[in-house]
C-alpha cells in the first residue's frame, strides 16, 4: 500500500495502489521458448478480424453480395456528405468518379474509373477505412453494395448489376494496363559475411535538408596508406557496394564492373557525382553524401575500379 497526501486542511486524498505479481519465468511454451505469464495465444476469431486484405485475383473476398440499388441508397446516407451525390467530391475529398482521359492532362483527375488498377483495391478500402467517421461498420454485403455503386458511378457496371466474390475479379478496371511492376532490384542483393564492420565505427549521418547536426556538416575521411580512396569508400560507398544494394555493382566482382569501367573514368564519375537512375539500378548525386567533395568521390570511384579491374 502507498499513501499519497494532498496538501489541503480539510480533507487527505488517500490512493491505495494495488501491485500484483506476475508469474515469474519459469513456464515453457510448447517450443521450449520462454515467456513472461501475461497474454494469451491469439484466436482464429481474432486473427480473422485483422486479416481481411483482399487480392486482384479475388483471394480475402468474403462471402456475401450487394446490388448497385442497394448501394445507392448506402452511399446516399454514408458517402455522399464527402464525396457528392455523383462522385464529384465535396470541398477538398477525393472526386471518385469521371476523369476519363485526363491522366495525360497538365491537371488528371484521379478517380476509380480514370486511375485506380483494381476493383478489389476499392472493395478493401471501403471495407476498412469507411464511412469515414465510422471505418469497419459497414457488413460484407453492404461493402459490396457500395462498391458496386461507385463502379456505377463510373460507368463500368449496368444499374442491374450484382457484385459478389465471383463477379468482383472479373471486372478490369480501364487504367489497370497502364501499371507496372518497379522494375528496380530491390531483392536481388547476395548476403555478405565476410569484412564485417565493427559497430563501434558507424555513424548515423543526416541528409534532411536544413536538419543535418552541425558536427556533421563538415566531415572529413582519412586517407589510408593503400589508396587514397578507402577511406571515402568504407565509410560512405561501401554502404551500398558491398552487398549491391539498389543494384549497385558489387566491389571486387570484375564482371559487374567489366561494361563500366570500358566506358571511361570520366563517365563513371560524371555519373557518381550526378546519380544514377536506371532499370538496372538507382543511385542519388554522391551516393546521397553531398556534403562529399567531388575529389572525394572520384578518389573512390579510384579504388573501386582498382578493386574491381
Amino acid at each position: 500500500m502507498c499513501r499519497f497526501p494532498e496538501a489541503t486542511a480539510t480533507a487527505v486524498l488517500v490512493i491505495v495502489c494495488a501491485f500484483v505479481a506476475l508469474p515469474a519465468h519459469t513456464a515453457e511454451r510448447p517450443n521450449g521458448v520462454g515467456h513472461f505469464g501475461y497474454g494469451t495465444p491469439a484466436s482464429p476469431e481474432a486473427r480473422a478480424g485483422w486479416d481481411i486484405d483482399v487480392r486482384p485475383d479475388g483471394l480475402g473476398l468474403p462471402v456475401g453480395s450487394g446490388s448497385v440499388a442497394d448501394g445507392e441508397v448506402l452511399y446516399e446516407a454514408q458517402c455522399a456528405e464527402c464525396h457528392g451525390s455523383f462522385g464529384e467530391g465535396v470541398g477538398r475529398y477525393p472526386v471518385l468518379a469521371g476523369g476519363m482521359g485526363s491522366l495525360t492532362h497538365e491537371r488528371p483527375e484521379r478517380t476509380i474509373g480514370s486511375f485506380w488498377p483494381y476493383t478489389s483495391t476499392l472493395f478493401d478500402y471501403i471495407r476498412r477505412a469507411m464511412p469515414y467517421t465510422r471505418p469497419e461498420s459497414l457488413s460484407d454485403d453492404e461493402t459490396y453494395a457500395v462498391t458496386a455503386y461507385v463502379l456505377y458511378l463510373n460507368d463500368l457496371v449496368d444499374d442491374d448489376f450484382v457484385l459478389d466474390r465471383e463477379t468482383l475479379p472479373a471486372l478490369r478496371l480501364p487504367n489497370e494496363k497502364n501499371f507496372t511492376p518497379d522494375v528496380r532490384p530491390d531483392v536481388h542483393n547476395r548476403r555478405c559475411m565476410r569484412d564485417c564492420r565493427d559497430p563501434a565505427t558507424i555513424r548515423i549521418l543526416s541528409e534532411v535538408a536544413g536538419m543535418q547536426p552541425e558536427a556533421a556538416a563538415d566531415l572529413t575521411v582519412e586517407a589510408t596508406d593503400t589508396h587514397a580512396g578507402k577511406g571515402t569508400y568504407d565509410t560512405f560507398c561501401g554502404i551500398c557496394h558491398r552487398v549491391g544494394v539498389g543494384g549497385a555493382p558489387i566491389i571486387g566482382d570484375a564482371a559487374q564492373w567489366r561494361d563500366r569501367i570500358a566506358t571511361g573514368f570520366d563517365a563513371m564519375l560524371d555519373k557518381a557525382l550526378k546519380g544514377v537512375s536506371s532499370p538496372t539500378g538507382v543511385m542519388p548525386p554522391k551516393g546521397g553524401f553531398t556534403q562529399l567533395t567531388d575529389e572525394q568521390v572520384a578518389d573512390a570511384v579510384r579504388y573501386m575500379v582498382r578493386e574491381s579491374s
